[in-house]
């Protein structure tokens, strides 16, 4: 079965795109592994198929090059303008993933923001760290230079340990830039480090403003694989109104063999 595809990326996040419309597509953990893989398939950080749904413009499957699915926000942003270029959807969307309902507005052809769950709330670890689940769990840290650590051997020291080997955990290492912060994020899932993390951004961006304690406002959020923003409000114990802001564009097609 030859299936098209069509590659798209935000900030550096790239996926595999796939119209599964009729729900035709069955992909193996073994095949998903095989596609995203950069040596022996096209290449990605994750597979999204785009189904109809009775109640939204359309439904996101996503999965990761494990296999594993989750919510992605740059996925997301991606699977929207997609779905913008094929005709499904207008400049406001609502659709379904796997955390729930989302809306999303196609503000220009590069640039899409997209809403993410509501009363996300920032949890304070013992060890000075934070976690919080943006539709994916986040640990977040705060480091004197992101640049100097080394973050994969970092990284999956944290991922790996007794309190996520199980369910496993995204890392985030952010520096602070006085309002905004810089950031680098190691992925479950691809189990490295990925240029860009929508929810990872997300995660990073609501840490810094409960650090700062704002309680409305914006945080630019820069990434390997460029910049994006956090708007938020915030009541002094949950955020509410959360929209990741940034661009997204179509690669190429192309066919796989499914």
């Amino acid at each position: 079965m030859i299936i098209p595809f069509y590659k798209y990326q935000g900030t550096g996040n790239d996926f595999i795109i796939i119209d599964d419309r009729e729900a035709k597509i069955k992909l193996s953990k073994d095949k998903i592994s095989q596609i995203t893989s950069r040596k022996f398939g096209i290449g990605s950080d994750g597979i999204i198929l785009i189904r109809n749904h009775d109640e939204f413009d359309f439904e996101m499957i996503f999965y990761n090059p494990d296999g594993s699915q989750s919510f992605c926000g740059n996925g997301s942003r991606c699977a929207i303008l997609f779905s913008y270029h094929m005709g499904i959807v207008g400049r406001d969307v609502e659709f379904i993933s796997t955390d729930g309902p989302h809306k999303a507005k196609i503000v220009s052809d590069s640039k899409i923001e997209l809403k993410m769950s509501d009363s996300l709330q920032v949890l304070n670890l013992e060890n000075g760290a934070f976690f919080i689940n943006t539709g994916s769990p986040h640990y977040v840290d705060y480091l004197k230079d992101v640049d100097a650590i080394d973050l994969i051997k970092s990284a999956r020291e944290i991922r790996n340990s007794s309190d996520y080997i199980k369910e496993g955990v995204n890392v985030n290492f952010i520096q602070q830039m006085n309002q905004n912060i810089k950031m680098r994020t190691y992925e479950r899932g691809v189990e490295n480090e990925t240029l860009s993390c929508g929810t990872g951004v997300t995660a990073a961006a609501l840490v810094h403003a409960s650090k700062l304690s704002v309680d409305k406002g914006e945080i630019d959020v820069f990434t390997k694989g460029g910049n994006l923003s956090v708007g938020f409000s915030f009541d002094g114990k949950c955020f509410q109104d959360v929209w990741l802001k940034g661009g997204a564009a179509y690669v190429f097609k192309g066919e796989l063999d499914g």
